[in-house]
């Protein structure tokens, strides 16, 4: 009898197409979800017959109480190499080993780059007006060239993000809490002496920061009140290191020139959610990492994830 995989949240119906599944058909029936399970009953009672799950990034939370309702779940896998929505303790203890896959840096990095452009020369506005028959050049672009670019966090992309600044020819100042000038001057970048400094300094703030209890809310409202009125802000990273109320109102408010933003406090979004809506908001539906090459990485390395535990022998463990 063949053990059965759930791959979830497959909205583009890519996954068993973009890799090569044959190794393992013999031994294990693959289910493709396509529609978000955004809560533990629906999921539970999707679950309850399979042996393995594939989960796309951080999108699905798996704490101690879902576990304990998936008796027949042995083996967890998650795209990239870090997932903080897994209860790692409470999967050993339900006998369940979980795996991760390779995840590149550089589709978030590319479209950092594209919401950044995008908002910067009116893109979508231009394009609708066109479209539609609207006015002709109804925006006045803002340069790049001799800008200052502020990152918040200079790790692997970052420091993508930061050379490609520099390439515009930008001036590029970041800061964390634990950069030292010698990070920044391997990167080739002005370390900023705060948070503050930079949020005030930048025409451009882009955000690059792994979520934790140092960087929930990084940025609220006395930050964003520190920026520019032309400034505009960049989350590709995780949606909680910004206030999302906070962005709102300073958007709604005007009081910066627009925001970019890959994130969201809730995904996917409900119909009705505010930044659906909500003005000088240029936005996408988490698409960061989500690239051909990408998924191939994603759903290749998850099928050697899946042979390698049927081998005895599990490989790119997580916990």
């Amino acid at each position: 009898m063949r053990l059965r995989c759930a791959v979830l949240d497959d909205f583009q119906e890519i996954a068993t197409t973009v890799a090569d599944w044959s190794p393992i058909g013999d031994r294990v029936e693959v289910v493709s979800f396509t529609e978000h399970f955004d809560d533990e009953d629906a999921l539970a009672t999707a679950l309850a017959e399979f042996d393995i799950v594939v989960t796309l990034r951080e999108r699905v939370p798996f704490p101690g109480s879902l576990f304990a309702r998936l008796p027949r779940l042995r083996l967890l896998v998650a795209s990239g190499m870090r997932n903080s929505v897994i209860d790692h303790a409470a999967a050993e203890a339900h006998g369940v080993t979980v795996c991760g896959t390779e995840s590149s840096g550089t589709p978030p990095v590319e479209l950092t780059w594209a919401l950044l452009l995008g908002l910067a020369r009116g893109i979508v506005e231009e394009n609708n007006a066109l479209r539609s028959g609207g006015p002709w050049q109804s925006t006045v672009g803002a340069d790049l060239h001799g800008r200052r670019l502020g990152l918040l966090g200079l790790g692997r992309i970052g420091s993508r993000v930061a050379r490609v600044g520099l390439a515009f020819g930008m001036e590029v100042a970041a800061w964390s809490e634990n950069l030292t000038k010698e990070r920044a001057d391997e990167v080739g970048v002005e370390l900023a002496g705060s948070k503050e400094e930079l949020l005030a300094a930048s025409d451009f703030v882009s955000v690059h920061l792994a979520l934790g209890e140092r960087t929930r809310d990084l940025v609220g409202t006395p930050e964003l009140a520190l920026m520019k009125p032309t400034a505009y802000l960049i989350n590709t990273s995780r949606a909680a290191i910004v206030d999302q109320d906070a962005l709102l109102a300073a958007l709604h408010e005007g009081r910066i020139a627009g925001a970019g933003v890959d994130v969201f406090d809730v995904e996917p979004l409900p119909a009705d959610h505010p930044m659906r809506t909500a003005p000088r908001l240029l936005a996408t539906p988490h698409l960061g990492y989500v690239s051909r090459d990408n998924y191939a990485t994603y759903y290749g390395q998850a099928v050697e994830d899946i042979q390698a535990y049927l081998a005895g022998k599990p490989v790119r463990r997580l916990g």
